[in-house]
């Protein structure tokens, strides 16, 4: 089996539909997909009704998170999206996107880039919008070659010029949230410190010791050594180490199934979650 754990459509940051998102996932030869669209399940519908045969979909999110000035991402997967506390989380975060898009908008017409926020509100169209769609828009602009150039402290890179913060979780809170859910939780590529998501190991072992499921260890913002350092980290704090293309369309040089999880470990992912249930086309 052929297994990715991490994608994004157009119901956050990627340019695939949702729908769009499950027809290439089975041309690129997955077996198994889970939508993690960003602090949203607004895709979910979609996704499972154009799944192809033989396609099973994974739901879930990631959820925005910082402990101690460090920018964390959890995936979690198979949870209640209609769980009350966690489904008010979500709002809030959503809520805070728009006006934090448009101050992020406004700094960067400070420093002499003419996007606009309609620009980067017509590139979100329905999604959430984030820092990916103002990177588009200075694409469009012509101030920076690709998206992945505008996320420098130059630009857009936490703690940029242009930078502005948003609601974010603490990772324990987001932990008890997904878990009492009845989800499953995987911290997104956890050292990836060139997008200053590098988690210090002393937070992995309390995340762990307070019931994270799992580590992202295979990702393309993990190198080599990297990527064998987490898969080391997992096997001592007794956590699942997954793999995933955290796929976003044509935004980012990522190909769906770039990075896959062992069957064992989804087996496993899969029998822990009991807020939702794998969706088979």
């Amino acid at each position: 089996m052929r297994i990715d754990l991490h994608a994004h459509s157009t119901a956050s940051d990627g340019t695939d539909t949702p729908a769009e998102l499950v027809r290439n996932a089975a041309a690129a030869g997955l077996d198994v997909v889970a939508l993690t669209d960003h602090d949203t399940v607004a895709g979910y519908d979609e996704a499972a009704a154009a799944l192809p045969a033989g396609l099973i979909l994974v739901t879930g999110a990631e959820f925005s998170c910082r402990l101690d000035g460090v920018g964390i991402h959890m995936l979690g997967y198979l949870f209640d999206p209609a769980e009350p506390a966690l489904a008010r989380e979500r709002e809030l975060v959503r809520d805070d996107r728009v006006p934090r898009a448009r101050t992020m908008v406004a700094k960067l017409r400070e420093l002499g880039v003419p996007v606009t926020w309609e620009q980067v509100s017509r590139i979100a169209g329905d999604g959430s919008v984030g820092r990916p769609h103002i990177a588009a828009a200075m694409v469009e602009q012509g101030v920076v070659e690709t998206v992945s150039d505008a996320f420098t402290a130059e630009w857009l890179a936490n703690d940029g010029r242009a930078y502005a913060s948003k609601h974010e979780l603490d990772p324990f809170d987001a932990l008890r949230l997904i878990k009492g859910a009845g989800g499953v939780a995987v911290l997104a590529h956890p050292l990836a410190g060139k997008r200053g998501h590098c988690v210090p190991e002393s937070a992995l072992a309390d995340l762990a010791e307070a019931g994270l499921d799992g580590l992202e260890a295979d990702h393309a913002d993990h190198d080599p050594d990297t990527r064998k350092r987490v898969h080391a980290l997992a096997a001592e704090l007794g956590l699942l180490a997954t793999g995933s293309s955290d796929y976003h369309g044509t935004r980012k040089p990522l190909r769906l199934g770039e990075f896959t999880t062992e069957p064992d470990v989804y087996a496993e992912i899969a029998a822990r979650g009991s807020g939702a249930t794998p969706v088979t086309g």
